[in-house]
């Protein structure tokens, strides 16, 4: 979501263009074409170089691309600009743990909750770079103080009961995912974790019915080194799917 602007002292005409600009760069953002996004927030860069919220953005533009180490470089300037700003902070955690940098990633979201002592994105994250240095037991709570503070952060659920398999407590993972499927029929990422949760527990049916369901939102899931290096779910379950995978391609 691109961050709102601050008032800065230019013309009114250069303000409506400005506007005009950011406004075709959050519809190319909604289309998924990052790079033109990315071209629209480059001419705002340009234009309003003191604003803070148009390097964040660019930022944001340049993570969807992978671009992440320039993505830093952004929303340091951002950072420079308004440091009192949680969200650049928030997006720049997220870029160093593409980078696996996670103790940079913890330290970003950590200034989050020193700014805002509430934001359920920066436990959740929180806990997704804790998972990333295997500390599960650290994690599962940091998802748990997401879920208290935003009830329906489904995400945040998804990544608990993860978590909660990864630590060996299977029955609650399970029971996790049948209700966020049943409450979230539409969440690819619980659907692929419940097939290989059911298959792993000879439900194969039921299993089957929720990898169709699952590939045909988001055939990625087919992909176990995406799941390892983007989504990054526990090895555990990492295993338990790749098992499905192998008896249903046999």
């Amino acid at each position: 979501m691109a961050e709102e602007a601050v008032n800065i002292p230019f013309s009114e005409a250069q303000l409506q263009q400005g506007e005009n600009i950011a406004q075709e760069a959050i519809l190319a953002t909604e289309k998924g074409d990052f790079v033109q996004a990315e071209a629209y927030w480059t001419q705002l860069v340009t234009q309003f170089p003191t604003n803070p919220a148009v390097w964040s953005n660019r930022g944001n533009a340049r993570v969807s691309q992978n671009k992440l180490e320039d993505a830093i470089s952004d929303y340091n300037q951002s950072i420079e600009l308004a440091p009192t700003a949680p969200d650049p902070y928030l997006n720049r955690g997220t870029a160093y743990e593409g980078l696996r940098e996670y103790d940079k990633a913890i330290a970003d979201y950590e200034q989050v909750l020193k700014l805002d002592p509430e934001d359920a994105m920066a436990y959740n994250n929180l806990g997704n770079a804790n998972a990333g240095l295997s500390n599960w037991d650290i994690a599962l709570e940091y998802y748990n103080k997401a879920i208290e503070l935003s009830p329906n952060f489904a995400f945040a659920r998804a990544n608990e009961s993860l978590a909660l398999y990864e630590l060996g407590r299977k029955q609650e993972a399970l029971t996790q995912m049948r209700n966020l499927v049943r409450k979230y029929p539409m969440f690819p990422d619980v659907r692929a974790a419940l097939t290989a949760v059911l298959w792993e527990n000879g439900k194969q049916g039921e299993a089957e019915s929720n990898w169709v369901a699952t590939i045909g939102m988001d055939s990625r899931y087919r992909d176990l080194q995406w799941l390892k290096e983007v989504r990054r779910w526990p090895p555990t379950m990492i295993v338990a799917l790749e098992k499905f995978l192998t008896l249903e391609s046999n």
